[in-house]
């Protein structure tokens, strides 16, 4: 059973920046294919970047030109820049070792608040 850890969420100010963390339990975590999500308040889940484990990656059109997905060997990461308040959400980060993109995928994590204010 693989275990994801999401961190990095907080509060910003509209404009501003985060940068989430996805780590696992996984040793073989680099042979996964990872996405993030979201859910607004009130909102269904979302997609938003995925990167699989050979380097395709995809953005959402919402997302692309602002938001970065990237990974290293423990951890995969999304760069969020010039944040917007439509941005507020819970964050999760996805794993499966055959589907990628939107999905579906096996593991969830738990998943990190992001606050946009204005």
């Amino acid at each position: 059973q693989v275990q994801l850890v999401e961190s990095g969420g907080g509060l910003v100010q509209a404009g501003g920046s985060l940068r989430l963390s996805c780590g696992a339990s996984e040793r073989t975590f680099s042979t996964y294919n990872v996405a993030w999500f979201r859910q607004g308040s009130g909102k269904e889940r979302e997609f938003v970047a995925s990167t699989s484990w050979i380097g395709g990656i995809t953005y959402s059109d919402s997302v692309k030109g602002r938001f970065t997905i990237s990974r290293d060997n423990a951890k995969v990461y999304l760069q969020m820049n010039s944040l917007k308040p439509e941005d507020t959400a819970v964050y999760y980060c996805a794993a499966d070792r055959t589907n990628w993109g939107r999905g579906p995928y096996g593991y969830w994590g738990q998943g990190t608040q992001v606050t946009v204010s204005t």
